[in-house]
C-alpha cells in the first residue's frame, strides 16, 4: 500500500530548526488535543448526566415513566435510591439509576 521510501520519510520526520520551537509545538498539540477530548467527549457526558440527576429530583408519585431496560409505567412510591412503579397488574421496584425517562405531559394531578 505505502511505498517503502514513503514509510522511511514518515519515520524520520521533518528536522527541527530549533529544537524549543518543536517542544512548544508539541505541547500546543496536546493542549489543542486535550480541549478537544474535552469538548467531544467529556462535556456531553457530564450534561447528560446533570438532565438525569435534574429529571430524577423531579420525579414524582404519578408520572409516566420508561425504565432502561423499556418498561412502561406509573410511579406509585420513591424512595432514596430506589423506585416503586405500577405496569400493567404488577407492581415493581426498580433503581432511580433505570428510569430512563419521563413521558411529558402524563402527569397525575
Amino acid at each position: 500500500m505505502f511505498s517503502n521510501s514513503y514509510v522511511a520519510m514518515l519515520a524520520q520526520g521533518v528536522p527541527a530548526e530549533d529544537p524549543k520551537k518543536a517542544v512548544f509545538m508539541q505541547i500546543g498539540m496536546m493542549v489543542f488535543f486535550g480541549i478537544i477530548f474535552y469538548v467531544m467527549l467529556i462535556r456531553p457526558q457530564q450534561k447528560r448526566a446533570k438532565e438525569q440527576a435534574k429529571m430524577l429530583g423531579e420525579l414524582k408519585a404519578g408520572d409516566k415513566v420508561t425504565t432502561s431496560s423499556g418498561i412502561i409505567g406509573i410511579v406509585v412510591g420513591i424512595k432514596d435510591n430506589s423506585v416503586t412503579i405500577r405496569s400493567g397488574e404488577s407492581k415493581l421496584e426498580v433503581t432511580k439509576a433505570a428510569i430512563g425517562e419521563v413521558v411529558p405531559g402524563t402527569s397525575a394531578p
